[in-house]
């Protein structure tokens, strides 16, 4: 893991443990998502429509397997479900301003249920720019309702109720690859929430999309 990244994380979850400094690892949290944010914005410039859906590495073990467009995708639709729907209980940024159409998505799902070269088809099909728009939105959708936190509301747990709703929009595949996602989220904290899917979730698939343009462009 990128080591300026690593310890941002680290810093972040050390600070959100405490009252006194849980605003500072919120914004310690920003820090780093504004510099993977960064990375995000840069593949634009070093890869073509094509990179977007080409899966160099398709039988590989890990999240290099996927391709560039499937990770931004499978990173904010995460993001939007688990910040909309499971903590702020609204409508989902992708429902709301009709993003399935913008995008030309043949699904509303995360994508888990997605294998090798369904990965590459389903990647091919998106539109790049309205890709683009959308994660830019959640981003800032999810960062307002972070903002928005006390300390005490990181305790919460995700009610039962709550997962109901998850479970009736049919936004997680019933696919074994997809269905732990679930209980896996709604057996978090606030807090716990913060940590995965918002921080360390990014990391992890935008590093593999590094390899995958690496691999496209060695020179990038």
């Amino acid at each position: 893991m990128n080591k300026e990244w690593s310890e941002l994380n680290k810093t972040m979850q050390a600070r959100l443990r405490k009252k006194e400094t849980y605003k500072a690892g919120l914004e310690t949290l920003f820090a780093l998502r504004n510099q993977l944010m960064d990375m995000i914005l840069s593949f634009q410039d070093t890869l073509n429509p094509a990179d977007f859906s080409a899966i160099p590495f398709i039988n590989a073990d890990g999240y290099h397997s996927k391709t560039v467009a499937y990770s931004l995708w499978h990173i904010f639709r995460i993001e939007d479900i688990v910040a909309h729907t499971l903590i702020s209980e609204d409508e989902q940024i992708f429902f709301k301003g009709g993003y399935q159409q913008r995008m030309n998505a043949p699904i509303v799902t995360t994508g888990n249920e997605l294998k090798k070269q369904q990965i590459a088809v389903f990647s091919a099909q998106l539109d790049l720019n309205e890709l683009y728009a959308y994660l830019s939105e959640v981003r800032e959708s999810t960062e307002a309702i972070l903002r928005g936190l006390s300390f005490e509301d990181l305790k919460r747990k995700i009610s039962d109720e709550r997962k109901t709703v998850l479970e009736a929009l049919h936004v997680v595949s019933s696919d074994e690859n997809a269905i732990w996602l679930i209980d896996y989220w709604c057996g978090k904290d606030i807090r716990g929430l913060i940590q995965m899917p918002f921080s360390r979730h990014w990391i992890m698939h935008i590093e593999a999309s590094m390899k995958i343009r690496d691999k496209i462009h060695p020179s990038a």
